[in-house]
């Protein structure tokens, strides 16, 4: 499962150092599209509880079906892009639909219409997800894999930083206006469509890739056992992490006031974005499994320390190792589906990899919603920590295989 990377030396340096200028330029549009949308996903919680009316399984539903949208999306946009033999189309149309689809949540009079902006925004998500990162692995050299997307993840998780912090400064100096915070939210997200369009160039890849149809079953067969494994796995933690709207929810709970609620993220994300790049350099030289086993370990704390918590000091604790769990293991899966899948694949890789998360997360956000409106938000955690010491248990299962060389 691309357990042991193979040796390398790599000069030390700073932050992100001798990465290829495309790595930078994805991250940077990752930051901007990230600032877009956590300005409006750090609020809209809130907002449909309080000002919508809608209750909390409705929240689950809605995100647990937006989310998973996006990562079944994936699967398609992903072969497509093996087929086709480019990345970069896909990947601005993904992020020029997130853009468009902004404007929504400010019209938006009714839970119905909030989840169809949810829908039209992760499926943006879902067409460039597996394409941007077939795109990363292949400008990246594979030594540095762990690093590029640990810091690709880093910058992603900047702008989920900074989005929340706007909010929180918005909504004080707009008297609680939500709307007027998701008419700002559309200015970075096509800010960073300008970036993509005339920021990056892609590599070319030749005659390499023929027109085959990579989800056709003799083509599937070619993924690996070990690819295999990381997408059981993967499913596995997807299903232990349900949408962090339970995060903000949870946090208001406990008295969080709702003008500082983006503070939730504020602390999950700054946390996120400070360990995922080491954590991604990490992996390029020591066994995936101890990494994900302490990442799922710092779940489980993450969770039951949230369920049991009965202040909003204490909840940041919670959301402040949810965070690290984050850092530690994004970066980590998707360095591990890059290493377990050939070239000729990796864009449907990615998005098989991502339809297990999708499905896995559809069925999480579901059942934690329907967990606190019929027993609390207690048991919602406390099954959140079963389910990661579930993919716990499966990933420090002995295995005979080895990783193919």
């Amino acid at each position: 499962m691309g357990d042991r990377p193979p040796r390398k030396d790599i000069a030390g340096g700073g932050f992100g150092a001798g990465l290829p200028a495309a790595v930078w330029t994805l991250g940077f549009v990752s930051l901007l599209m990230d600032v877009s949308s956590e300005l409006i996903h750090s609020l809209l919680p809130v907002f449909l509880v309080s000002g919508l009316g809608a209750s909390v399984a409705a929240v689950g539903l809605i995100e647990g079906a937006a989310e998973a949208t996006a990562l079944i999306v994936k699967v398609f946009s992903g072969g497509l892009s093996d087929y086709w033999g480019k990345r970069k189309p896909l990947t601005v149309a993904g992020y020029g639909l997130g853009a468009l689809s902004k404007p929504l949540f400010a019209l938006a009079a009714g839970a119905g219409m909030v989840l169809t902006a949810r829908l039209i925004d992760r499926t943006g998500k879902g067409i460039r997800g597996a394409p941007r990162d077939a795109l990363l692995a292949d400008v990246t050299p594979p030594a540095q894999r762990g690093a590029a997307f640990g810091l690709r993840q880093a910058l992603d998780s900047i702008g989920a930083f900074l989005g929340p912090l706007l909010a929180m400064g918005l909504m004080l100096w707009w008297a609680n206006d939500f709307r007027a915070v998701f008419w700002a939210a559309a200015i970075p997200a096509f800010l960073a469509v300008g970036l993509l369009v005339f920021g990056l160039r892609e590599p070319d890849h030749g005659d390499g890739r023929g027109r085959v149809n990579p989800l056709r079953r003799e083509q599937l067969r070619q993924l690996s056992g070990a690819y295999w494994r990381v997408v059981a796995v993967g499913g596995l933690v997807a299903l232990a992490r349900f949408s962090e709207a339970f995060l903000i929810l949870r946090a208001h709970q406990a008295g969080l006031p709702l003008a500082l609620t983006p503070l939730v993220l504020i602390g999950m994300n700054l946390v996120y974005a400070a360990s995922a790049y080491p954590f991604g350099r990490l992996s390029d030289s020591v066994d995936h499994r101890h990494l994900l086993a302490l990442s799922l370990l710092t779940l489980i704390g993450a969770d039951l320390a949230l369920a049991a918590s009965r202040h909003w000091l204490a909840v940041g604790v919670g959301v402040a190792l949810w965070g690290l769990h984050m850092g530690m293991s994004q970066g980590l899966l998707s360095r591990m589906v890059a290493d377990t899948a050939g070239v000729a694949l990796r864009g449907t890789a990615f998005g098989l990899f991502n339809l297990v998360g999708g499905l896995m997360l559809l069925a999480s956000s579901s059942i934690a919603g329907l967990l606190w409106d019929a027993l609390g938000s207690t048991w919602t955690f406390a099954a959140g920590a079963v389910f990661a010491s579930l993919a716990l248990a499966a990933e420090t299962l002995p295995r005979k295989d080895r990783r193919p060389g």
